[in-house]
């Protein structure tokens, strides 16, 4: 007698298979997309014979990798400390606000219209303010980082913490929670998706802050970071390592981004619609 489908689905097995055909509808198209992407960029560069100090082809990076993957470690290094440390005070700062504009009008009212400010500052225009203030180097890198992922967190967490269900509010009113207990216990795990969108976006922002400090901060204690090789290599017409320390600035944000989504996973992923596996 056979098994229905149904009763097949639910199986051990058929869980194992089924999570083995998401990872490879996962991996397998952006897999098959770097590839075909790579394989063009080459065909191209090589059809037309575009010069390699204007744009590098695959193999002249890699071969330019070999070389001087050392002069890369420690600059990639540099940038994901800085980002790391700026996207963390972005995070807490960015909740913290949310959390008070959300408990206190009147400090959305006050606060908010900064944090607008904020984010529509040019921060090449403030950052080198920074470093007067604060010197080159990683202090300035990592403020200017936090500066720019702030806002993401904040708006979406203050967003989320809004939208929670009137219903739901009403409910802990009568039942006697304090505004404190509903807003922790109630609002603030309702808001985590929009929590964690704001730190994917955050995690992007902050290479991108950190990035941007080290163009005008310069080196700080005798350690440049992406941002310093994109400068030097850019004036110095070193394509491959301009491209190469491009890609190591993408390789740092994603690292970030990717924390974000594991931790999304873990908070949500039994419960949020948004992290289940969809079925088609």
């Amino acid at each position: 007698m056979t098994e229905s489908p149904e009763v097949s689905a639910r199986a051990p097995g058929g869980t194992v298979r089924r999570r083995r055909t998401l990872r490879r509808s996962v991996v397998l198209p952006p897999l098959g997309a770097f590839v075909a992407g790579v394989a063009g960029w080459q065909l191209v560069i090589t059809l037309f014979g575009i010069p390699g100090y204007m744009v590098p082809s695959p193999a002249t990076m890699v071969r330019t990798l070999a070389d001087e993957s050392g002069t890369l470690g420690q600059p990639t290094w540099v940038t994901l400390r800085e980002s790391l440390a700026g996207f963390a005070i972005a995070a807490g700062a960015g909740v913290l606000f949310a959390l008070l504009m959300a408990r206190w009008q009147l400090m959305e009212r006050s606060l908010y219209p900064y944090l607008i400010l904020l984010q529509t500052i040019p921060i090449v225009a403030v950052a080198p303010l920074f470093v007067v203030w604060l010197g080159p180097g990683m202090a300035t890198n990592t403020l200017v980082a936090a500066m720019i992922a702030l806002f993401p967190v904040a708006a979406n967490t203050l967003q989320g913490l809004k939208s929670t269900d009137r219903n739901l509010v009403q409910l802990y009113t009568m039942a006697g929670a304090s505004p404190r207990v509903r807003l922790l216990c109630l609002r603030l795990p309702g808001a985590l998706p929009s929590v964690l969108t704001g730190l994917r976006v955050a995690a992007g922002a902050s290479v991108i802050g950190a990035i941007v400090g080290e163009f005008v901060a310069g080196v700080g204690g005798g350690a440049g970071g992406l941002g310093y090789v994109i400068t030097e290599s850019a004036v110095q017409l070193r394509t491959p390592e301009l491209f190469l320390a491009v890609i190591a600035a993408s390789i740092v944000s994603l690292l970030l981004f990717a924390v974000v989504v594991l931790v999304e996973r873990r908070l949500l992923g039994q419960w949020h619609e948004s992290a289940l596996p969809t079925e088609e």
